[in-house]
């Protein structure tokens, strides 16, 4: 009789642990959220900027830069929610993660069709926040004082950070998740409240409003989540 290999002790391959498909699943997810969101610039550039045709006031320096400096910085916020959306098992977190991607992705898309209307680049090539002359407008908002244009804005996760975002499993993905997107909206706050101030059309005016009131409203829920987990909110970056 032929010997028969023993195989006792070799691992059962379905009792191994899924990790490596559920973490792709969770990157597709991520790249599916940055393509939404420039198929909504594509369609949000027919379908809810045309009202800008019919407005006389052209767009100024604030109205473009903020257009193109929010866009980069909501995809982040997708980016990030896509992340949670996929890999967190918490309702409430899942919850907050959609309704952040749903809402920045739409916004990011409006910009991005205002700037096609304008025949104005989606990225600025002499980097962010420039538009911004006017320093005693945004004193008051915590953010680092910056004179002519930055590379990096305010609130943005590193690379690193969006590594171990993609990387967290369970309470650490909820809490880091939290704790990125808290400071991320903090970050942002003050070029929302200047292009609600400073833009020269109703259109970005009014959608810089409502991202102020929404942000907020996030910001305060976020803060609350924090506590509720005894996880201390990030310093700003």
């Amino acid at each position: 009789m032929a010997d028969v290999p023993d195989r006792s002790s070799e691992p059962d391959p379905a009792a191994e642990p899924a990790q490596q498909p559920r973490r792709n699943q969770r990157q597709l997810l991520a790249i599916l959220g940055v393509v939404g969101v420039l198929l909504a610039g594509f369609l949000a550039g027919i379908l809810v900027g045309n009202p800008l045709r019919h407005q006389t006031e052209p767009p100024g320096a604030v109205d473009v830069g903020f257009s193109q400096d929010m866009s980069v910085h909501h995809t982040q916020a997708v980016q990030m929610s896509s992340l949670a959306l996929a890999g967190s098992t918490d309702p409430a977190v899942k919850r907050l993660a959609y309704d952040i991607l749903t809402t920045q992705a739409n916004q990011a898309g409006r910009m991005q069709g205002w700037l096609q209307q304008w025949d104005k680049p989606l990225i600025s090539p002499d980097g962010y926040m420039g538009w911004m002359t006017d320093m005693s407008a945004h004193q008051h908002s915590g953010t680092a004082m910056h004179m002519g244009a930055v590379q990096t804005m305010p609130g943005m996760a590193s690379e690193q950070e969006m590594a171990a975002l993609g990387q967290a499993t369970g309470p650490a993905l909820d809490a880091l998740f939290l704790q990125l997107m808290l400071r991320h909206h903090q970050g942002g706050m003050p070029m929302i409240e200047y292009a609600e101030q400073r833009a020269d059309t109703d259109a970005v005016r009014s959608l810089a409003a409502s991202m102020a009131k929404t942000q907020q409203g996030e910001a305060d829920l976020m803060t609350q989540m924090l506590a509720e987990r005894k996880v201390a909110a990030l310093p700003m970056n």
